[in-house]
């Protein structure tokens, strides 16, 4: 069996071997723009590459188990909530043996989780999504996936992580999703769509320091 970095480990799948790997699509958002946590791989293949944090999946772990460990292994991240996204597995995904990999995204404040370099990476970023470089494997691909996958959570489900305050204008919440969506929504029917979801409650309260004093409302508990 050939290893690529300290946290691969190979099963047996019939007369092969395979990797079950998990990857890590963190999306951040700070200053109006949403970000992606990317590393840089300093082994081969693929060292000196920008990528998704990855790596094997645990013996004895569960995917939601092993994909928090290495995220904790690579970046010094603890205890984040990811969400489940797709599973790949082409034959020839990886140049030196046979992995399939099943990827999850979290939707943070990078604030919240400062990240360290550790074992086989050499740097950590954040990337907006427009200066994103080209990344090792195929993960350009599991990124695109993740970021529809959170958008679509976004538009049906009001997904939004930890981002919301506890109060808000629902001008803000507004621009929140326009930010994260990357495109502009109708007024109107947004309000009409989001209060028919029913996930809100108004405060009674007004937002200080504004004109006319916008109502603030809250997530329902």
């Amino acid at each position: 069996m050939t290893k690529i970095g300290p946290l691969d480990t190979a099963v047996s799948v019939d007369s092969y071997e395979c990797t079950i790997a998990v990857e890590c699509c963190v999306f951040g958002f700070q200053d109006n723009e949403l970000k992606i946590l990317l590393v840089k791989r300093s082994i081969e293949p693929f060292k000196d590459h920008w990528m998704l944090p990855g790596g094997a999946m645990s013996e004895g772990k569960t995917l939601s188990e092993s994909v928090n460990q290495v995220l904790n292994n690579l970046t010094g991240i603890e205890k984040m909530s990811l969400e489940q996204v797709a599973c790949y597995s082409e034959v020839h995904r990886h140049p030196v043996k046979r992995v399939v990999s099943v990827s999850f995204y979290a939707l943070v404040k990078p604030e919240n989780y400062p990240a360290i370099p550790k074992n086989y990476i050499s740097d950590i970023k954040w990337f907006g999504l427009d200066e994103l470089p080209k990344l090792g494997f195929d993960h350009n691909q599991l990124l695109a996936d993740a970021l529809e996958k959170l958008r679509d959570n976004l538009r049906d489900h009001f997904v939004f992580g930890e981002l919301l305050p506890d109060q808000f204008t629902l001008t803000e919440l507004q621009e929140l999703y326009e930010n994260i969506l990357g495109e502009s929504l109708d007024r109107r029917n947004f309000r009409k769509k989001i209060l028919q979801m029913d996930l809100l409650e108004a405060t009674n309260e007004k937002k200080a320091g504004v004109k006319g004093g916008p109502s603030l409302y809250r997530l329902k508990k």
